[in-house]
């Protein structure tokens, strides 16, 4: 199975670019599975959830009817960051689409990071898998600062996740020493797929820094963009080498959990 990960400079207040971006590299891009950033759709650096409102998308709207018919009609997982409305709340979702509708769910980043504070609601779905049986993948999702937690990873893992993607607008650096360790705690393969470029909002400017990597499910770096490319990445991935857990005759990462002696 072949994923592909799409680094690349979303534009603020230009969401029909944006958009246009996204449908035009599903149709061309040859993977099963292709994840985008992060609000790819809108922009980062939002200031209120006024602004939100402006350019949230419900996700049984018209926009991600679209998207699933793309991911229906020619047979892809996409996963897609995105500005969520729902009700009075307004989310930092990532829409999960597979080709089967009835699989295809919506993720709401539980840990929100500086000031989205401001703009979303703190997510509500709490951390799941999704199980394709036809292509014989369990895929697990975080949004960007959810990774500081290592609770999500390890949820994922203890969910049956082969696959965790990981849709982000990273500006620290120091991810990438913990990402494969993420990795390998689960066993797991591990897309974390940032965007580049800034943005600027009243003199306060964040610096994405790009570097978007699939990892293999022993902490192997599979893909790798570099810090301000807008890039395809790609990996091949074998979702079946993740279930056994054991690394010798004696040891397995998860029957060996002591869950009684930890305090979290």
């Amino acid at each position: 199975m072949k994923i592909a990960g799409v680094q690349f400079k979303p534009f603020f207040g230009n969401k029909e670019r944006n958009i246009d971006y996204i449908f035009k590299n599903i149709k061309n891009i040859p993977a099963e599975i292709i994840v985008f950033p992060e609000l790819s759709i809108s922009g980062y650096f939002f200031q209120s959830k006024d602004e939100v409102a402006e350019t949230a998308e419900e996700f049984s709207g018209a926009l991600m009817s679209e998207f699933q018919e793309l991911a229906t009609g020619l047979d892809k997982i996409l996963v897609i960051g995105f500005p969520e409305k729902s009700g009075d709340d307004y989310y930092n979702s990532a829409a999960i689409l597979l080709p089967n509708k009835e699989l295809s769910r919506c993720y709401r980043k539980t840990h929100l990071f500086y000031k989205e504070k401001y703009s979303f609601t703190p997510g509500d779905t709490g951390f799941f898998v999704i199980h394709d049986e036809e292509r014989d993948i369990k895929i697990g999702t975080m949004i960007c600062y959810d990774w500081r937690f290592p609770e999500a990873s390890r949820t994922l893992g203890l969910l049956g996740a082969d696959l965790i993607v990981c849709p982000s607008n990273l500006v620290t650096t120091i991810w990438h020493s913990v990402m494969p360790a993420r990795a390998i705690e689960n066993k797991v393969y591990f897309a974390v797929i940032n965007r580049t470029g800034k943005e600027n909002r009243d003199g306060d400017e964040l610096f994405f820094n790009g570097e978007s990597v699939i990892y293999g499910y022993n902490g192997e770096r599979l893909a790798k963009a570099g810090v301000e490319d807008e890039k395809v990445i790609y990996a091949d991935i074998e979702p079946s080498l993740t279930r056994r857990k054991a690394f010798n005759e004696f040891n397995d990462v998860f029957k060996d959990r002591r869950p009684e002696f930890y305090k979290l």
